[in-house]
C-alpha cells in the first residue's frame, strides 16, 4: 500500500557523519558511539558513502562514518553536495557533527602526544592547523551539530556525546548487577561497590530458619525486624541513589553492587533482593545475582551423585 501524500516513512538508517580539525577528538568520539552501539568506520573514503548505507528496503542499525583531511578524495564541496543527496533520501535520518577546537589548545595537543600534524608536512605545527582550518571551514559552517573541546577532557567530550547520540532514557547506556555472596568463599573480585551486612542479626542461628534463604519470607522478616536495618538500608539506598548516575555520566558500562554477609545466603540475599527492588523504584533496572545460593545447589546435586 503506498503511503498518502505528506505521511512520514521512518527512515531505515540512521546516519551520522563526523568529521573536524585533527587532534580535535574525532577518535574519542567515535568509540564512545560505538559503546553506545553505533557501527563505526573511521577514515572511510566518501565517495563511497552511498554503496555503504542501506538501501530503502535494508534496515540496519544506526551507522557513524568518520572522515577528515587525512581521508581519500577528501574535497568538502564535494562531501557537502553528497550529503545533500543523502539527506534528501526518506529512508535515510542524517545527522553531521564538526569537531572544533582553538588552535593553541591543538598545537598543545600535538606537542604532549608528539605526534605529527597530518597538514604541518615539515612545516610549524601551527601552520598546519591554520591550514586545515582553511580547509575544513565549508564543512564546519553546514554541520548541524558543532562541538567545541577546546576546553573539554576526554571524558567532558565522552559525556556530551553520550548525552546527543546515547538512548533516550539512561537504563541502555549501564548494565547494573547487584550480587549477595558469602565472605566465607571469599569475595567477588569484580564488585565495584561492597557492603558487609555481617552487623545483622545472622538468621542461621535460629533453627526453624537455617535452611532457608534471605528469598524466603520468614528469613526477611526476622532480618528487617533488626533494629539496625531500617535506617542501614535507607543510607545505602541514598548513596546508590546518588552514586549511579554519575557513574553513567562518566560511560561506566557496568557497575556491580555486591552485599555479603557470613554464609550468602541469608542477609546478603535479602537485602540484595530489597535493594533491587528499591532502585527499580526509581527507575534502574538492576539484575541480581546470588552468588552462593547457586554453589550451595550445585554442591547438593554432586552430593546426590555420590
Amino acid at each position: 500500500m503506498d503511503n498518502l501524500p505528506g505521511q512520514d516513512i521512518a527512515p531505515s538508517q540512521r546516519l551520522l557523519l563526523v568529521t573536524g580539525l585533527s587532534g580535535a577528538g574525532k577518535s574519542t568520539a567515535l568509540a564512545v558511539l560505538e559503546d553506545l552501539g553505533w557501527e563505526t568506520i573511521d577514515n572511510f573514503p566518501v565517495r563511497l558513502l552511498k554503496r555503504l548505507v542501506a538501501m530503502p528496503d535494508e534496515a540496519r542499525g544506526p551507522l557513524a562514518i568518520g572522515f577528515d583531511s587525512r581521508t581519500r578524495g577528501f574535497v568538502p564541496a564535494d562531501i557537502i553536495a553528497l550529503v545533500k543527496d543523502l539527506a534528501a533520501r526518506r529512508d535515510i535520518a542524517l545527522s553531521f557533527v564538526f569537531l572544533d577546537c582553538a588552535g593553541g589548545e591543538l598545537e598543545r595537543r600535538f606537542n604532549e602526544t608528539r605526534r605529527r600534524h597530518p597538514m604541518a608536512a615539515g612545516r610549524p605545527v601551527m601552520e598546519g592547523i591554520a591550514a586545515e582550518r582553511e580547509l575544513l571551514e565549508p564543512l564546519r559552517r553546514w554541520a548541524e551539530f558543532m562541538i567545541d573541546t577546546t576546553a573539554m577532557t576526554s571524558n567532558d567530550l565522552q559525556g556530551h556525546i553520550r548525552q546527543l547520540f546515547g538512548p533516550a532514557s539512561g537504563d541502555g547506556a549501564m548494565t547494573l548487577t547487584l550480587s549477595s555472596f558469602g565472605f566465607a568463599r571469599g569475595m567477588p573480585p569484580l564488585a565495584d561497590l561492597v557492603f558487609d551486612m555481617r552487623f545483622l542479626d545472622n538468621p542461621h542461628w535460629v533453627p526453624a530458619l537455617r535452611d532457608l534463604t534471605g528469598q524466603d519470607a520468614p528469613v526477611g522478616e526476622h532480618i528487617a525486624r533488626d533494629p539496625a536495618f531500617d535506617e542501614a538500608f535507607a543510607r545505602i539506598r541514598e548513596l546508590l541513589l546518588l552514586l549511579l548516575p554519575r557513574y553513567a555520566a562518566q560511560g561506566k558500562p557496568y557497575v556491580h553492587v555486591a552485599f555479603g554477609c557470613t554464609g550468602g545466603r541469608h542477609r546478603s540475599v535479602y537485602t540484595a533482593e530489597r535493594m533491587a527492588e528499591g532502585l527499580r523504584a526509581a527507575g534502574f533496572s538492576p539484575t541480581v545475582r546470588h552468588r552462593n545460593l547457586t554453589s550451595r545447589v550445585a554442591d547438593e546435586i554432586e552430593r546426590d551423585r555420590r
